[in-house]
């Protein structure tokens, strides 16, 4: 906790600011370092008392455990983890790997290999030849014109004509001709190459979508699918002392910076009032501009004014359409090396209560001592959890069991090794990151709704701005960099 302490701060001294950001996840805080940056002098309000949101880490029992996201992605050229750290001056230390993931099915282990080439042998072998090449070929082309397009189209998706100036000023010939792939789901393309019927390989696709993209492959649309499926084939990277470290450096940025960051500041109201004031459980805060980076489900609780709620009443999902997460920490001895630190287990029988038919694991890294002594691993293992509003409580025990019982059966570690366990809930999510219903992962992609139709930046259409994983795009640690990235830009765009 010592190397922590200087950021949890909670709340006193000036209370006037020109942008206030509601939230301290990767949105949020891309967004607040963007508008620093600018020479805006911002405010980051987080109810928890670390920084990061769900892509955080925390303490307990002498280990550090995530508390959601366990992959780093999003530092290749024109990625926007890559693109915010270039444009605020800052390099991350972050660690390569070398395999970025192993799938193991009944029976085999499949290798996702970042190469393509590589992957594509991989898939071969464990699928059959036929269709893989072509399909894995046109995601992976399809996944770079959507990265290579991210940091450029800053103003989509339109709400004003300006936007429509700006993007119509930077569009290339590759963005018009992805364009069609908006249309299309996971499921055409499935077809299209013959693979339709693979029921093992649509197993598989679907569980690898429901990582990232949070639905399956009749739902996903080629765009977001296709970033989705290839995740594996960018660089995929581990940071010592856990996910924590990357908003850290954030937060360190704006302190240093004229900006600043305060914790255990839940906001209970949002009032524009010439001006906005943002009002907590003990202090009234005031700005030019505010940026939400809290899911729209629970930004539309406190914002007081009414007008607005009713018009973005239309981009709300609600619990049905949501997932949460079961989750177990476990510490254990270290009595092997793991070929890849991130593990997607398909298992023959579903969990007990959730019927969840995957699970994912992430591992500490060998080298790694900040989050775990010398001689231990720490592991995060969590899964889906539909309708979290109708899931909230249930016997843990029952799924512990379930899960501790298919990692020791693949031999990732035996009841004798483990040091310390433990277990959340959709429950707990809700009291730990103050998200309604404790849903996770983000808003779900359904082909019924296209990229232009997801809820933009913009939130009252006077001063207030909305980012995170339930507006475009959102999900994952590069995509909600991106929508904090956004959001800066069109503040920046409409007032300055």
């Amino acid at each position: 906790m010592e190397n922590i302490k200087h950021l949890l701060r909670k709340g006193a001294g000036e209370t006037s600011f020109d942008t206030i950001v509601i939230g301290s996840g990767m949105a949020g805080l891309s967004a607040a370092a963007m508008l620093t940056k600018q020479g805006q002098k911002v405010l980051v309000l987080e109810a928890n008392y670390l920084p990061g949101g769900c892509s955080s880490s925390y303490y307990r029992q002498g280990y550090w455990f995530e508390s959601g996201a366990t992959t780093l992605v999003g530092l290749d050229d024109h990625m926007p983890v890559q693109y915010l750290l270039q444009q605020i001056g800052i390099s991350l230390p972050a660690i390569p790997l070398q395999l970025p993931m192993q799938v193991h099915l009944s029976g085999q282990t499949v290798n996702r290999y970042q190469d393509l080439e590589q992957w594509i042998g991989e898939a071969e072998r464990v699928f059959g030849a036929s269709g893989q090449r072509a399909f894995w070929s046109k995601a992976y082309k399809v996944s770079q014109l959507v990265w290579n397009s991210s940091s450029k189209q800053l103003s989509f998706p339109p709400s004003s004509f300006d936007d429509l100036l700006q993007m119509a000023r930077n569009v290339s010939i590759s963005q018009v001709k992805s364009l069609p792939y908006a249309f299309g789901t996971i499921e055409d393309w499935l077809t299209e190459h013959g693979l339709i019927n693979n029921k093992a390989f649509v197993q598989f696709v679907d569980a690898q979508l429901m990582i990232t993209a949070q639905n399956t492959h009749q739902e996903v649309n080629q765009l977001f699918g296709s970033a989705a499926l290839c995740y594996t084939n960018y660089g995929n990277y581990y940071l010592k002392g856990g996910m924590i470290e990357l908003p850290k450096l954030l937060v360190e940025f704006l302190l240093a910076n004229g900006s600043d960051y305060r914790s255990r500041q839940k906001v209970m109201q949002v009032k524009n009032d010439n001006g906005y004031k943002v009002i907590t459980e003990t202090h009234t805060f005031s700005s030019k501009h505010v940026i939400s980076s809290v899911p729209l489900n629970n930004t539309l609780e406190f914002w007081q004014d009414d007008s607005t709620k009713s018009k973005q009443q239309k981009y709300l999902m609600d619990s049905a359409k949501l997932n949460s997460a079961f989750q177990m920490g476990i510490a254990f001895k270290r009595t092997r090396q793991f070929e890849s630190l991130h593990h997607q287990i398909h298992l023959n029988v579903p969990l007990p209560l959730i019927g969840a038919s995957s699970i994912f694991l992430s591992l500490s890294h060998t080298d790694d001592h900040q989050r775990a002594p010398k001689g231990t691993v720490v592991a995060s293992v969590s899964t889906h959890v539909p309708n979290p509003e109708l899931n909230q409580n249930f016997d843990k025990a029952l799924i512990e069991d379930a899960i501790l019982s298919n990692l020791i059966s693949l031999g990732f570690l035996k009841a004798d090794e483990i040091l310390y366990s433990y277990s959340s809930n959709p429950k707990a999510w809700q009291d730990w990151l103050h998200r309604k219903y404790g849903f996770v992962g983000g808003y779900p992609q359904y082909k019924s709704i296209k990229p232009w139709q997801m809820k933009d930046a913009r939130l009252d259409g006077t001063g207030a701005y909305i980012c995170g994983d339930s507006t475009y795009p959102g999900q994952g640690i590069p995509g909600a960099a991106l929508s904090g990235i956004i959001a800066a830009h069109k503040l920046m765009q409409d007032h300055y």
